[in-house]
């Protein structure tokens, strides 16, 4: 029989069962796929990404990449497999998506210690410690039984992917190959399709007149959507310039066809190792197929664009953490009930997976007669987790990585840039020092 029982396959389930059966526990890891699948997956390999393949900024002064530093310290396997599968994409963390996910299903399935069942979980476990981390599609068998252990509703933003074209579709002749001032190795890492004043005026008007994919009726009663993941056209309604100062912003560009600036950029981000696909950065889209098609023909370099995956909006699922989660995950009514990922409101790939560390480490220490551990509030990862435990509960929505979370560094440090370093500095020694004091292997050896 298995000490632990987690419930979901994606980044921060296969992270939970990593860290726990690295630390001796026998775990059974669900998960529904592909006997049972989403609307946003189409393989069954675990941590399969369905929105961007980008996990954010590697560069440690930036909160993506201390984030990924801090679990890297820890012995993530998400990020290990993350690093082994990457793909240009200048100072940040970009991976081959297919590569990826099997490289994580491949080590999982390796691991002695951890029990693989190809099933969806419909219960919460009672006779035994667990971690559910079902992400933000929860199926709804599951999503009653959190209800009805909770006692509170579920609350739901909406999520937006962004399409995927074929590298071989995309005229060079057009798009040029740059980092935003210069970062990045060689010409670039990203293709950049620039965009006049009548050019962007005429595609911000197409999007606005376009048609958008209708909502299933469960999702029309009351949609929300995230603020961090807009699609594209909701963006664009709030006016002429909003995508030119945003997704679409040109600063750190130029246009070597005119040495000039140009007033707009589509940016194309490598989206595998051989480089045959690309993904429009910042353009999740809930569109209609056909308009998608249409309109995106729109942008200069990408008239003949062949996409192999158009955009798609669906529902994500989380919990009202604040009043249900402890800083260290576990549940409030109960001592070996953790929750992990999306569904705590710890927003993003990266954070899915500081928050499936977390989860996983303390029910290993649960089960071994140690008390779990509240990471630093210092540390990224203890930022976000205290966070989703303590926010102000009325109106609560995830969050992602960042130095706001942080208390400040004193004294003081004015210059944003020397400020985030001395953020990342603290919070490294911090995490070193925190590691010894509760007895915490830092980079625990791999199987």
């Amino acid at each position: 029989m298995a000490d632990l029982v987690v419930i979901g396959g994606g980044l921060a389930g296969s992270e939970a069962a990593w860290q726990a059966a690295q630390r001796g526990l026998a775990v059974t890891l669900f998960e529904m796929r592909p006997e049972k699948t989403t609307p946003a997956h189409v393989t069954g390999n675990l941590a399969e990404l369905v929105c961007s393949n980008s996990l954010g900024s590697n560069l440690v002064d930036r909160a993506p990449g201390l984030l990924k530093e801090e679990l890297r310290r820890l012995g993530s396997l998400v990020v290990d497999c993350a690093d082994a599968t990457a793909v240009p994409a200048g100072g940040a963390l970009a991976v081959d998506r297919e590569a990826f996910a099997q490289e994580v299903t491949n080590r999982i399935e390796g691991h002695p210690r951890i029990e693989l069942r190809r099933e969806q979980a419909t219960a919460i476990p009672e006779d035994r410690a667990t971690v559910i981390a079902t992400g933000p599609l929860t199926s709804e068998a599951l999503a009653n039984k959190l209800a009805a252990l909770t006692g509170s509703e579920h609350l739901y933003f909406y999520d937006a992917m962004a399409p995927i074209v074929v590298a071989d579709s995309i005229d060079t002749s057009i798009c040029f190959r740059a980092s935003r001032y210069g970062h990045g190795e060689g010409e670039g890492d990203y293709l950049n399709c620039p965009m006049t004043r009548e050019e962007y005026d005429r595609f911000v008007s197409a999007l606005l007149e376009a048609e958008t994919a209708p909502l299933r009726e469960f999702e029309r009663e009351d949609p929300q959507f995230f603020e961090a993941c807009l699609p594209v056209e909701v963006l664009a309604s709030r006016g002429q310039k909003a995508l030119a100062y945003g997704p679409l912003k040109p600063v750190g560009l130029t246009d070597p066809r005119t040495g000039t600036r140009p007033y707009a950029v589509v940016q194309l981000r490598q989206d595998n190792q051989a480089a045959t696909l690309y993904n429009l950065v910042g353009f999740q889209t809930n569109l209609r197929w056909s308009e998608q098609e249409r309109i995106l023909r729109l942008i200069p370099g990408l008239e003949e664009a062949e996409f192999v995956r158009l955009g798609q909006m669906h529902r994500n699922t989380f919990l009202n953490s604040p009043l249900l989660l402890r800083p260290t995950l576990q549940y409030r009514g109960r001592d070996d009930l953790f929750f992990a990922g999306q569904i705590t409101g710890t927003e993003g790939y990266i954070g899915s997976v500081a928050s499936g560390l977390v989860a996983g480490i303390n029910a290993a220490r649960q089960a071994g007669g140690q008390p779990p551990v509240a990471f630093p509030s210092s540390t990224m990862i203890g930022a976000l987790c205290h966070y989703v435990s303590s926010a102000d509960p009325e109106g609560f929505q995830p969050m992602k990585a960042n130095f706001g979370l942080m208390p400040p560094v004193v004294p003081p440090v004015r210059n944003k840039r020397e400020r985030y370093a001395a953020y990342a500095q603290r919070a490294l020694d911090d995490l070193a020092r925190f590691a010894t004091t509760v007895d915490l292997v830092l980079v625990p050896p791999l199987v």
